[in-house]
């Protein structure tokens, strides 16, 4: 069974407002409607959803608010407490997906205390804004793809077909020629001619083609400017130990003089050329920059995984420093504080931030109290059982068995999961993590990759085109790696 779009339902006052849209959009819609799109992708774990809807909603009701209250409003950060698999990345990666929201995904467990080996905590937001500068290009690039193309179809025109001969010099006589070769205003043939009706007719002709795609393996010469210089790349610091402000291979390469090079290729390839340079000059690198600081600081999601992995038991003999040293570094990006990119100054006071960890072998009261304080919504996902091992595997847009049908059906085959092999599937996936170790959902793609290898392997076959799995295959596929708790260690 699948979640389809018209079974959403609709809110009130806004019927007509469709659920795919992004931002603003999906910060205007009411939580209600943000749980119902992730519910298409995302089994159970309400409480999560809920909590992160309403952060994301409080957001546009922070826009809402009068000027003199509007920068008094924080953020509702949240922490994702709960079992590996149970679905805390994937609500944070879908919830940024549907808004068109700068996102970015860090590991609390790559930063380590200023001054030690490892990222400075700063550089995710310098990660985000570059990931706000990617997304709102796109956006830009988008809107003006139309004309970017048509301009590429003109320049390929003038490369296939060259525009006519000069006028002749101004005082001679050209006898018959002048009179058919009159000058333009852009330096072609004039109109009203035989000559440029003929040579009109051709473009034509030629444009009609060149849409039609058999010019496509024509060759033709063009002028390009290589991107970047090798040498420069030296120059580069390592990763982690990127400079704050400035990006020094950026300044030298504006310095440098721009080269030219022209390269012949194939019509497909000079087309994707073209209609990226002028892209370029068409889209307002200024505007992007001030587009994208506003949506980092208004609308940017941060979500930093294993959270756990740098809490703790305090040390009694000083700070630790791969713990709490990152967490107290961590503290003043949470809490807001201005860093400086390559694009100018970021503020974090209004980055909505989502932590997530197993806490396993820790708590969240075992975090610094100042940064428990930055996080003020805890929110506790429960392991996955059976019954929601089957509604994974049925329920969702992008179901695992849906995604092995188009593995198969790729070579030709069409394969059914009935019923009983899905229940027999989400069995075994249960059982294994109850005796191996819960890694939640994720343990379905062992079970799913272990059972359909052989499958996989033998296609394409002369076999049958229809293939039904059932629950008795399953467990003949499964049998050798089931009764052998050593060889199930290992490879479920």
């Amino acid at each position: 069974m699948s979640v389809q779009d018209d079974a959403l339902p609709q809110a009130p006052g806004d019927p007509d407002v469709p659920v795919d849209l992004p931002l603003p959009w999906l910060e205007e819609l009411p939580p209600r409607r943000i749980v119902a799109e992730l519910d298409r992708y995302i089994i159970g774990q309400e409480a999560a959803k809920k909590a992160i809807a309403v952060a994301v909603r409080n957001r546009w009701r922070r826009s809402q608010a009068p000027d003199d209250l509007r920068d008094e409003i924080t953020p509702s950060n949240l922490i994702l407490i709960g079992p590996t698999g149970v679905g805390k990345t994937e609500i944070a990666r879908r919830l940024a997906r549907l808004a068109g929201a700068p996102f970015v995904k860090v590991e609390a467990s790559r930063f380590t205390e200023v001054g030690y080996v490892g990222r400075d905590v700063e550089s995710m937001v310098r990660e985000l804004v570059d990931a706000a500068i990617s997304l709102v290009r796109t956006e830009r690039e988008d809107e003006v793809f139309g004309q970017a193309e048509q301009r590429a179809e003109e320049v390929l025109l003038d490369l296939l077909f060259p525009p006519g001969p000069p006028p002749p010099p101004e005082g001679q006589d050209a006898g018959a020629e002048a009179r058919v070769f009159v000058a333009a205003p852009d330096g072609g043939v004039a109109a009203d001619t035989p000559e440029h009706t003929r040579r009109v007719r051709s473009r034509e002709k030629l444009r009609q083609m060149l849409k039609d795609g058999k010019l496509e393996d024509r060759e033709v010469e063009i002028e390009t400017t290589p991107q970047g210089f090798p040498a420069l790349e030296l120059l580069q610091p390592p990763q982690g130990m990127e400079g704050p402000d400035v990006n020094l291979l950026e300044m030298l390469q504006e310095m440098m003089p721009k080269r030219k090079k022209r390269r012949r290729v194939r019509v497909v390839d000079a087309r994707r050329i073209l209609i990226d340079e002028e892209l370029k000059r068409l889209v307002d690198q200024d505007d992007v920059v001030n587009e994208s600081l506003d949506r980092v600081e208004n609308h940017g999601i941060i979500f930093i995984d294993e959270i756990d992995k740098v809490s703790g038991a305090r040390s009694q003999t000083g700070p630790d420093i791969s713990r709490e040293g990152v967490q107290r570094d961590l503290l003043p990006i949470v809490e807001g504080s201005t860093v400086q990119t390559r694009y100018g100054y970021v503020r974090t006071d209004h980055v909505l931030f989502i932590a997530a960890g197993a806490f396993h072998s820790s708590k969240p009261a075992d975090l610094i109290p100042e940064l428990q304080g930055r996080f003020p919504i805890r929110v506790e996902l429960s392991p996955l059982t059976e019954a929601d091992f089957v509604r994974i595997m049925t329920e969702p847009e992008n179901a695992i068995t849906r995604q092995y049908r188009a593995l198969v059906a790729a070579e030709g085959v069409d394969l059914e999961f009935t019923e009983d092999a899905v229940l027999e599937i989400s069995r075994i996936a249960a059982q294994v993590n109850e005796r191996v170790e819960n890694i939640g959902a994720r343990r379905l793609q062992t079970v799913m990759a272990t059972l359909m290898e052989d499958l996989l392997f033998e296609l394409p076959s002369d076999g049958p085109k229809s293939i039904v799995m059932d629950a008795t295959q399953v467990r003949e596929r499964l049998a050798r790696v089931l009764e052998d708790d050593d060889l199930r260690r290992y490879i479920l």
